[in-house]
């Protein structure tokens, strides 16, 4: 799972791809809400707003 900002969603993916040999599913944080689960604030590679979730 990497949560990340647009600038490093295509390497997210890429690393995902990478690892499990599997197209991930893409979710954008400012359209989705979870009851159990609060998003960090910031990209994991970087300081920019945390957008995608790529699981």
């Amino acid at each position: 799972m990497h949560v990340v900002c647009k600038d490093h969603l295509e390497l997210a993916i890429d690393q995902f791809v990478d690892e499990y040999e599997d197209a991930p599913d893409i979710v954008d944080l400012e359209e989705v809400r979870f009851s159990a689960w609060e998003p960090p604030a910031h990209c994991e590679r970087c300081l920019e707003r945390a957008r995608f979730l790529v699981v």
